[in-house]
């Protein structure tokens, strides 16, 4: 196992930004990020990003490969969430599951089930399955990409 740097000199110039003023910490941000500080940057972030860039020059910082990862992962545009279908009552949905035809009907507040209602679609997918099941996914309202139970 390599021998541990020795992290003294890193504690002491990290336990000394606290007690530095506005002004100090500033100057210390110009100094050491080559740059103005950001407007109306409280004490803490500026405490927080020096602190950061000491322990990077110290102990080096994240490597080419992770960056480039990290921006990929940035630039790729978030995932939108379907939005919720309304069901119409008197709609029936209809699954097929190990040879037998289940039918689901859609009421007001509640889906009837072999004569018996339901306040969610989950409870009849357990119900039917024996397992947890998301009633959406089941009875084809959501999308499968991403189901372990799609089949």
């Amino acid at each position: 196992m390599p021998p541990r740097p020795n992290t003294a000199p890193v504690k002491d110039r990290l336990a000394a930004l606290s007690a530095m003023t506005n002004d100090d910490l500033r100057e210390l941000w110009q100094e050491v990020f080559g740059s103005k500080v950001p407007f109306h940057a409280q004490k803490e972030l500026l405490v927080f990003g020096i602190a950061k860039r000491i322990q990077e020059d110290a102990f080096g910082g994240l490597s080419k490969r992770l960056k480039k990862r990290l921006e990929s992962l940035n630039s790729e545009p978030e995932r939108q969430r379907e939005p919720p279908r309304e069901i119409k009552p008197g709609t029936r949905l209809l699954r097929e599951w190990r040879d037998d035809t289940h039918e689901v009907i859609v009421g007001d507040r509640c889906y009837t089930y072999r004569g018996e209602a339901y306040t969610s679609l989950s409870e009849i997918a357990r119900l039917i399955t024996g397992t947890r099941w998301s009633g959406p996914r089941f009875f084809g309202l959501k999308s499968r990409d991403n189901s372990e139970h799609a089949r």
